[in-house]
Order: C-alpha cells, then sequence, then structure tokens
C-alpha cells in the first residue's frame, strides 16, 4: 500500500477557512488549533487587559486586545493577549479597528493553561520578537511566575515582589504577586 501525502494548506488556504472555537493557528505549515481557556486563564487574561485600557486608551496610547489573529512573517498566531501602541494600530480610512492585523503586536502576553504545551506557546513569543515585538510575557498561574522575554536579551523569571516590564510609554507599575493576587475574588 502507497502512502499518500497530507498536503500542507498555504496560509492563505488557512485564512479562508471558517474560524475555530478554541481559535486555530498557523504556525510552521501546520494548523493546530488553541486549548480551550479555563478560569484563572480566562479571569488574568481580562484583568491584565483591562488594567492595560484603563491607562492606555483614554491617551490613545496604547490598546490590549484579548485573541486577536495577528498573521505575518507566514504565520497567523492568536495570543492570549495582543497589546499594540496606537500608532501602530492598523486603523481604517474611516477610524475603525480592521479585521486583519497582519503585523507582530508590540506586546504578546501568553497565558500557561493546564494541558498546554510550554514550548509552543514560548516559540510564539519567541518569533513575535523577532519580527518587531517589543515585550513578550509567559505567565504559569501554576507556580506563580512570569518568563519575561525583550529582543536581543535573555528571559527573565521573574516571581513574588519582582517588578514587571511593560512597554516604555506604558506607566504600569505591577509586581508578580500583585498580577496574581487579582485570582482572589474576596467579596
Amino acid at each position: 500500500m502507497i502512502a499518500t501525502p497530507v498536503k500542507t494548506p498555504t496560509l492563505d488556504a488557512f485564512l479562508q477557512l471558517p474560524e475555530t472555537e478554541p481559535a486555530s493557528e498557523y504556525i510552521n505549515n501546520r494548523i493546530t488549533q488553541k486549548i480551550m481557556p479555563k478560569g484563572k486563564h480566562s479571569f488574568l487574561q481580562y484583568e491584565i487587559c483591562n488594567v492595560v485600557n484603563q491607562i492606555t486608551k483614554a491617551k490613545k496610547i496604547a490598546y490590549a486586545f484579548p485573541e486577536l489573529r495577528c498573521t505575518f512573517d507566514g504565520r497567523s498566531i492568536v495570543p492570549d493577549i495582543a497589546v499594540f501602541e496606537w500608532q501602530n494600530i492598523p486603523f481604517l480610512a474611516d477610524g475603525e479597528i480592521p479585521d486583519n492585523f497582519n503585523i507582530a503586536p508590540d506586546w504578546i502576553i501568553e497565558i500557561l493553561s493546564p494541558d498546554q504545551n510550554a514550548n509552543k506557546v514560548i516559540g510564539k513569543i519567541l518569533h513575535s520578537l523577532q519580527h518587531g515585538c517589543k515585550l513578550g510575557w509567559f505567565l504559569d498561574p501554576s507556580d506563580r511566575s512570569i518568563l519575561t522575554f525583550q529582543p536581543n536579551q535573555q528571559p527573565i523569571l521573574m516571581v513574588n515582589s519582582d517588578r514587571l516590564p511593560s512597554l516604555e510609554i506604558i506607566p504600569l507599575a505591577l509586581t508578580v504577586e500583585a498580577l496574581f493576587s487579582w485570582l482572589k475574588m474576596e467579596s
């Protein structure tokens, strides 16, 4: 019996497919579906977007988008959070937000979910940094740590009272323990 090779779809063909829930990504000529986020992941994603946008939106500094498809350099990824500096948002002629973002985010934030492959997620951050991204965070809620990534630097493991870096134009003063303390929704 002769094996029939599986034809790998092109990026253009992938982008014509209907969206999936959770989102699918196109990385290294392969289509993979993201893992459905669970409680801690979803909560942190919302809270980080909310905090960043409270600081940046009114002054048109930047905007944090949850689950935004970003297509660049032969890949189409959906970061948990993609933060764009205001001047880098590809607004349409009428000032509206476009459906397609064909650039890397300025800041990519990924939150590790249970049963998720850490190296695959870190790979998305590293690829983004190679294509214009200025900052990456990789949150691990299980051990309350955050790996931070910046271009041409070694990653830094941050814990406890370590102050997290943000984009230079965003005045965010946040420690690792403060971020993870949001998980306690006490009344």
